[in-house]
Parts: structure tokens; C-alpha cells; sequence
């Protein structure tokens, strides 16, 4: 599956470091190596890891290669994670229409909800009453 290969290049610090540099669009080899810590040619290496997952993608422009994200790539990861959000968005909306069907049923009942905020706090008890003393 395309989005184990893009999880694996991710998977190297300096290789997701190496795919931030390029979001803010197109660049040679030397000026991302120039803004790391690490060699020219090991950007090389990270960039050809990244490509073969599909990441980012190159194109010449004179005797240099310019690297780009491929949103192409980054599409198939996307979907991946998208369905974890989309699962996620089911269960929160089965959650709130439970709730609703909870709460349509009480009013039909007459019963009231009480909003949490208007309970009155366990630190605010009401005041005991006594029973008057009865004399025999």
C-alpha cells in the first residue's frame, strides 16, 4: 500500500525536516542541505527515499534538480488518515443524536433537563432543617 512507503520515509527525523523545507515550495538540494545540520549529498539520500515513497517528485531546471511535494503521494497518505477521522466523526454523531433521542424522550415526558451549570454544588449544601422538639 502507497501509504506504508510514505510512513516509513516519515518515519526518519530528518527526512520529515527535509519534507518541511519544501512546503514552502520548490527547491534545489543545496539550499535545503544549507538550513540542516546534516551533508548535501545525505539530503540527496533522504530526497531519494522520499521520491521512491512518492513524497516529493524532481524536475531539471539547468544542471540542477529541483525537488517539489507531490500532492499526489501525500494524497494516498491522506486518505489513510482520513478515514480515521471520518470513523471518528461517526461515533461523535451517533453520540449526539443518542443523546438528543435521550433528551426528546425526557420532554415528551415532562420532564426537564437542568443544565449542569444550574446545579447547586456539593460546597453549597443547603441548610439542615430542624424538627421542632416535641414535649411529652
Amino acid at each position: 500500500m502507497a501509504y506504508e512507503n510514505a510512513l516509513a520515509a516519515l518515519a526518519d527525523p530528518t527526512r520529515r525536516e527535509v519534507l518541511e523545507h519544501l512546503r514552502s515550495g520548490p527547491r534545489a538540494v543545496g539550499e535545503i542541505a544549507r538550513d540542516m545540520p546534516v551533508s548535501r549529498p545525505a539530503v540527496s539520500q533522504h530526497l531519494k527515499v522520499l521520491k521512491d515513497a512518492g513524497l516529493v517528485a524532481d524536475r531539471a531546471e539547468g544542471t540542477r534538480r529541483v525537488y517539489y511535494i507531490d500532492p499526489h503521494g501525500l494524497g494516498a497518505l491522506r486518505r489513510w488518515l482520513d478515514q480515521f477521522w471520518d470513523e471518528a466523526l461517526a461515533a461523535f454523531k451517533a453520540e449526539v443524536e443518542k443523546h438528543e433521542a435521550t433528551d426528546t424522550n425526557a420532554e415528551s415526558k415532562g420532564i426537564q433537563n437542568v443544565p449542569r451549570s444550574e446545579h447547586r454544588p456539593r460546597s453549597q449544601k443547603r441548610p439542615r432543617r430542624r424538627r421542632p422538639r416535641t414535649r411529652v
